[in-house]
């Protein structure tokens, strides 16, 4: 389940794998597409990629969010021909209390013949992204960060015995005149692994952060 404090250290639920669920109402099909689009032109490829696999439709109305769970710095939707205000809207505003985050839902529609009014258009395509939404599974994001330590070979081992705590790991290990570690963690976890390892050493320690989300 999301917690509103992940966020606080930029961690939030994303799509783990894109996601599928099918209706019918009135005989009109409705098909739900869900997919990680950490990008706004990831979403859009996707959109592409749906418009592609379902040309044949009546509609292919779309929302994203891109960022956090109820951001809108970065959002988009689409009717694509339905009634202006019954497909994209309510697909956006349901995305917008949704727990997830960096997400694109395409909703596909094949007409059956039988006009279903705006409030049912409204119905359909929220309530498609909801069904999507109570099935999707769901991975954390957690904006990390590379460093790089220079540190002497009797440090190694405490080092090693810490990683745990700080939810990071060793990604290299070059062995000269003394070690140099490149060491992958949580952004949050930075300030307080560099203080651990500066006492550890006594200041001795060199500490570079070589990469993160944030740059």
């Amino acid at each position: 389940m999301y917690n509103s404090n992940m966020a606080t250290f930029g961690r939030y639920l994303i799509p783990a794998r894109t996601h599928r669920v099918e209706e019918e109402i009135k005989k009109s099909r409705f098909i739900t597409t869900a997919a990680h689009t950490p990008t706004v032109d990831d979403a859009r490829a996707f959109i592409d990629t749906m418009r592609q696999e379902f040309a044949d439709a009546s509609h292919n109305c779309w929302a994203y969010v891109i960022g956090a769970p109820g951001s809108t710095d970065r959002i988009g939707m689409s009717d694509d021909g339905e009634p202006h205000g019954t497909a994209g809207q309510p697909m956006m505003r349901t995305l917008s209390f949704a727990e997830v985050g960096d997400i694109c839902v395409v909703v596909t529609r094949y007409f059956g013949g039988t006009l279903l009014g705006k409030g049912g258009l409204v119905k359909a395509y929220s309530g498609g992204v909801q069904l999507a939404l109570a099935e999707l599974p769901t991975a954390e994001r957690i904006p990390s960060a590379e460093l790089d330590i220079v540190v002497d070979y009797p440090v190694l081992t405490p080092i090693q015995r810490i990683l745990s705590e700080y939810e990071a790991y060793i990604l290299n290990e070059e062995f000269a005149a003394e070690i140099t570690l490149r060491i992958k963690m949580p952004i949050e976890q930075v300030n307080g692994f560099r203080q651990t390892i500066t006492d550890m050493t006594n200041g001795d320690a060199l500490i570079e952060v070589i990469s993160s989300d944030e740059m």
